[in-house]
């Protein structure tokens, strides 16, 4: 494992108790039903993860970026605040 995916997944996954595998945060991330399910895993990588990491981990982990705008957008239109990627 990365890296970047040990930065994130300790970043998403110690708040909550989780263990996700990069693979799993990666299928969350890339999916708008995480959104409808206002899955806490996903939110936190969109909302606690540097941006910078973000876009490492969409590229190591082969995430279309459009697809994960769409997601971080639905994220930020719950918040009702500006995520990164949800630009």
């Amino acid at each position: 494992m990365s890296n970047i995916s040990l930065s994130i997944l300790s970043t998403v996954n110690a708040p909550y108790g989780t263990s996700l595998s990069a693979e799993q945060l990666a299928l969350k991330i890339s999916d708008l039903a995480s959104v409808d399910g206002f899955d806490a895993a996903a939110f936190a990588f969109y909302s606690e993860v540097d941006c910078d990491l973000q876009n490492q981990f969409l590229y190591e982990m082969n995430i279309d970026h459009l697809v994960a705008s769409k997601v971080a957008q639905g994220f930020s239109n719950l918040a009702g605040y500006p995520l990164a990627l949800a630009a």
